[in-house]
């Protein structure tokens, strides 16, 4: 809801980033359902007695309200929703990937809702399931899909015709999947097998997992265009997902 005042009420989302600023506040990097990735400041919440500390948590769904309609925000009041378990382990790591990439690849106040709750989904999956890395090679395909970036993994470039399974295939950034004939270094080496199973959000074969992780780096390093995500080269040393 919205007020003449640039006010915005109850709104769910969740805090990507947070950082001290001045002497007793938080410049939060937040990711709301409706309005996207926005810059709010949260005045005071580092004192030992505002209302706010312990609220403003990452991974956790908050009904958060704000006003201004500058760079930067102004929070009003925060409202833990629950119902998300907390991260822990590996999956804390993961979810803080999932945060780096969104802070490096979302352009600010453009609402992607679908993606939001699929974020949201997401981080249940990391509280749940056991297969990390098949999690987060969803949520890098989908992602890059609802940032206008999608996949062709159903077909060969070029010629349209259907990948098979058997085949050898070099997916190339920007072209997609050509037919692996050894005259071509660019891209990356997959199987069809490997394309048809991440069309389907199959990660369980042990190929497709290796291989669907190669891709998806190349693909992410590409849109960052040289920026380093330091999560994912801690995750990387610490577990090889």
């Amino acid at each position: 809801m919205t007020t003449r005042q640039n006010r915005q009420q109850d709104e769910l989302a969740f805090v990507l980033h947070s950082h001290p600023f001045r002497e007793t506040s938080l410049l939060l990097d937040v990711y709301s359902q409706r309005h996207g990735r926005l810059a709010i400041v949260a005045r005071g919440a580092r004192r030992p007695r505002s209302a706010l500390r312990g609220v403003l948590m990452s991974f956790q769904p908050l009904l958060l309200s704000w006003f201004g309609k500058g760079e930067v925000r102004t929070l009003h009041a925060a409202e833990w929703q629950g119902g998300q378990p907390y991260l822990q382990g590996t999956a804390l790591m993961c979810g803080f990937y999932l945060n780096e990439l969104l802070i490096n690849l979302l352009a600010r106040d453009d609402a992607h809702a679908q993606l939001f709750d699929y974020y949201r989904a997401t981080l249940y999956r990391l509280a749940h399931e056991a297969d990390h890395a098949a999690t987060l090679r969803c949520f890098e395909k989908h992602m890059l899909q609802e940032l206008g970036y999608a996949l062709e993994l159903g077909v060969e470039a070029g010629s349209g015709l259907p990948v098979t399974a058997e085949a050898s295939y070099r997916y190339v950034v920007e072209q997609g999947a050509i037919p692996d004939r050894g005259d071509l270094h660019a891209g990356v080496k997959v199987l069809g097998k490997t394309l048809m199973a991440m069309a389907e959000d199959d990660y369980s074969d042990a190929t497709v997992a290796q291989q669907s992780k190669q891709l998806m780096r190349m693909l992410l390093n590409h849109h960052l265009g040289g920026r380093t995500l330091h999560t994912r080269e801690l995750i990387k040393d610490l577990q090889k997902l």
